[in-house]
């Protein structure tokens, strides 16, 4: 049957305007509207054959599949269940034609392809059921593995008939993603810009959040900027945000590249997403690792001139910072600053000073500290006493040392390998060789041994308070009775000490 056309010859009406066309010309009277059944498909070579299967389909009630198709199904191919989703001659429901796709997955002679699951994905997100054709897509990925972001979109792009929808690409990176499939992830959401297609926001979503989890900072930020430069507007819902922002700083920060962490502070002003405190606390704290201390208090100073309040965190990156660069006036103006603005300082800030108090000579301080940290309620632990009496050790306060190690013994705390080994060298250096030796006694009943401190620390000290107090002898039985091996360095250490006392050992002595 051909299509409709004028005549030739056909009445045109009088050019007038509209108003005066109405005068003189009176529509005919409308008809109730009435809903028709859409029109039968278009004739295919195929359809009594899907017309058996859309009938078996819809019977199956009273006659299972595998009876009511048992001639067919050997003879039935994966283009076949396209077609028949393709033109559904029954408009058969979507659960049915999803049973009958499941069903088709466990006969024996049927093989679903890559072209049929995504038929079936299309006609389910077309029908609404959106979790199902997801789950769908995962089982292809799964399947197809890493690196099939190509195949499987030509797949869908192949199958799409006019059901075509965003869905269907969003699902599909965001399934890549959770199989960890990044690059393909990625392809997926370049592909959609080559065929000018909606970009799939929810799918980039969800691949920037699992790169920045991964800790993939220079990526992530590739990716989102790739993102904004196909033309998406970073206001609808992929505006980064401080969170996001210090997460890949602090990423950057981490893996030693502290100038990208503030490349990125900048970029991170560019969209108007202002540093907070975590972003300077990052920041900061790197700079101090660089031990450039200048450049930190700079950034401590724009903090605050910014109506930023630093905290506890802040402060103690600081104060840790001065205190292991040996500035310990600084670090207690800086403690100063934090009292001054009603911040309490908590156990590790308080070790952080009184480390650094320990390494600048300042015991009694460090010591007045640990009274002062006792009066708001923090209990000294192993690193507050071992640090005081290290520290108070090695400069020779030994006394002091000897305080720490009883208060350590009455709040219960066990001395280790550090607090045994400064204790054993101060009373060496003091000629206490028999408190020196009482207290190794001591610390292999503690089952610590000497040779757990590196380069036999604790071994070598005794040997040289024997040998320097003319005690070898006595060292030699101490040796013998402990097990204790000699090594190289300490066969060094001692012609160094009979050397200065002009003495000639043998060898045989070892």
């Amino acid at each position: 049957m051909g299509t409709f056309k004028l005549p030739k010859t056909h009445f045109s009406p009088p050019q007038k305007t509209l108003c005066a066309f109405s005068t003189w010309y009176s529509p005919p009277p409308q008809t109730p509207t009435r809903h028709w059944p859409p029109p039968p498909p278009p004739p295919h070579h195929e359809s009594p054959f899907l017309t058996t299967i859309s009938e078996a389909i819809k019977n199956i009630e009273t006659k299972p599949l595998h009876i009511s198709l048992k001639k067919i199904l050997p003879s039935f191919k994966a283009h076949h269940f396209i077609s028949l989703v393709n033109q559904n001659p029954y408009f058969l429901p979507p659960k049915s034609l999803l049973s009958f796709f499941n069903f088709l997955s466990l006969y024996p002679t049927f093989s679903h392809t890559v072209q049929s699951y995504c038929s079936m994905v299309h006609f389910l997100t077309a029908h609404r059921m959106n979790q199902q054709a997801e789950s769908l897509l995962h089982f292809v990925v799964s399947r197809k593995g890493k690196g099939s972001a190509s195949s499987v979109f030509a797949s869908i792009l192949e199958t799409k008939g006019t059901l075509l929808s965003s869905f269907v690409f969003d699902a599909l990176m965001s399934v890549y993603t959770e199989c960890g499939y990044l690059a393909d992830a990625i392809q997926c959401f370049r592909l959609t810009k080559k065929h000018n297609l909606k970009i799939p926001f929810n799918g980039c979503k969800c691949l920037l959040e699992r790169m920045i989890k991964m800790s993939s900072p220079m990526v992530a930020l590739e990716f989102y900027l790739e993102i904004l430069d196909s033309g998406y507007p970073p206001n609808t819902g992929l505006q980064p945000t401080a969170v996001s922002f210090n997460t890949l700083i602090n990423g950057y920060y981490k893996s030693g590249n502290l100038e990208e962490g503030f490349r990125l502070k900048m970029v991170m002003e560019e969209f108007r997403v202002f540093p907070d405190v975590f972003t300077y606390s990052a920041l900061i704290d790197g700079l101090c690792k660089e031990c450039r201390l200048d450049d930190a208090s700079r950034l401590f100073n724009e903090m605050c001139d910014r109506g930023l309040v630093p905290n506890s965190v802040t402060f103690t990156t600081l104060i840790n910072g001065q205190c292991k660069n040996g500035r310990v006036d600084l670090a207690l103006e800086i403690y100063q600053q934090m009292v001054n603005k009603a911040l309490k300082a908590d156990l590790v800030l308080y070790n952080t000073l009184v480390n650094g108090f320990c390494k600048g000579g300042y015991f009694r301080e460090a010591r007045k500290l640990v009274g002062e940290m006792t009066k708001r309620g923090l209990r000294p632990d192993k690193f507050t006493y071992t640090t005081l009496l290290d520290g108070s050790c090695k400069e020779g306060d030994l006394e002091l040392g000897l305080e720490m190690k009883k208060e350590m013994e009455k709040e219960g705390i066990q001395l280790d390998n550090v607090a045994f080994t400064a204790i054993i060298s101060g009373l060496c250096r003091d000629g206490k060789i028999v408190d020196a030796e009482r207290t190794l006694r001591e610390m292999l009943r503690a089952d610590l041994k000497p040779d757990d401190v590196p380069d036999d620390i604790t071994y070598n000290i005794l040997l040289e308070g024997h040998c320097r107090h003319g005690k070898l002898g006595d060292f030699h039985n101490v040796k013998t009775e402990m097990g204790l091996v000699s090594d190289y360095a300490s066969y060094i250490s001692l012609l160094n000490e009979l050397s200065k006392a002009s003495k000639i050992v043998k060898r045989d002595d070892f």
